[in-house]
This record gives C-alpha cells, structure tokens and sequence, in this order.
C-alpha cells in the first residue's frame, strides 16, 4: 500500500521494514535472549506461542529499531524515503498488537515490569491466518494497480509489474501457510 503512494522508496526496502524486528529476532532468538515457548497445552504452532522479544517487540525497541533502519539509508535517499522506512518498519509493531497475546512490553528487557501489550488474536489462528492472506491479497493488488499506472516504454514493465505482482502474492502466500502449517 505505501510503495503506491511512495513511489521513490524502493519496493525492497519497504518489504525489507516490513520484517526488519523480526530480522534483528532471529540473532537475538538463536542467542536465547529472546524466545517463543508454547502455549500450556499446544505444541506451539501458528498462534500457539508466547514470544519474549522483551527487546525487538518493545515498544521503545521497535522505536529504536526503526530509527535505526531508516537512518540507516541516509546516505542514499531523501529524507522522506528514510522517515517512511521507518514508519513501515514500526508498523510492524502496531500490527503485531492486535495478534501477540499480552507479551510485548514497553520498555526493552521488560524493564520496570510495566504493562505489556497485546490484544491475542492469535488465540483464534483460522482468524488470523485469513486477515493476513487478505493482507498479502491486497497488498499485491495495491502493488500491481500502483505498478501498471507508470508510464513506461512501449513493450516494457507492465509485463514486470504483473510478474513481480505475482510473485508477491504467491510467496507471501507461501509464507503464510508455511507458518499456519508449521
């Protein structure tokens, strides 16, 4: 939705913030600073876990953490672009709000033990699963319409707007029932 708005940031660098907490996760994930257990009574699949990332799903980690990716385009971009990288990339936040059970904290480490966020609509995985594949079916609509509206040469990208368009619907696709299936 925002490279059909923002057509000077490039595709990748939003889809890159999209998943950029979920990035800096993984090392933190692989080190055991951060963790996923299993709900009491599931296996832990899709929707089925309560995650620590006491640090990269903190609300004042995934600031920071956003800042950091936009800033670190500076060099290259407007102004703009970056600041639009970055609020993509904290978007991932505001998202993950709705589907975390109450395991996001404010501070990172859960320091101060206040609060922690989440509204756990990942206790209703079939929900769940289906905004997101509407997510991705929208998304790659937004892309395509935003992509075939460009000027181009005659013979040239709309051919490449329809494939890459294609190509994110079938691999956000995949993802997701990866994960649902997992």
């Amino acid at each position: 939705m925002v490279k059909s708005q923002e057509r000077r940031t490039p595709l990748w660098a939003l889809m890159l913030a999209t998943v950029w907490l979920d990035i800096v996760f993984v090392p933190l994930f692989l080190v055991h600073i951060e963790s996923i257990e299993p709900v009491p009574g599931t296996h832990g699949a899709y929707g089925n876990g309560i995650i620590h990332a006491n640090y990269t799903h903190s609300l004042l980690g995934a600031l920071v953490l956003s800042a950091i990716l936009g800033a670190a385009f500076l060099w290259r971009w407007n102004r703009r672009s970056c600041v639009v990288v970055a609020l993509v990339a904290f978007s991932h936040w505001m998202l993950d709000l709705f589907v975390h059970r109450a395991d996001m904290p404010v501070l990172p480490g859960n320091a101060g033990d206040l609060m922690l966020f989440g509204l756990g609509l990942w206790q209703y995985p079939l929900v769940v699963a289906a905004m997101e594949c509407a997510l991705v079916i929208a998304g790659a609509w937004l892309y395509w319409r935003a992509a075939r509206s460009l000027t181009f040469p005659e013979g040239t990208g709309k051919g490449r707007a329809d494939l890459v368009s294609i190509l994110m619907l079938v691999f956000g696709i995949a993802v997701l029932a990866m994960d649902v299936i997992s």
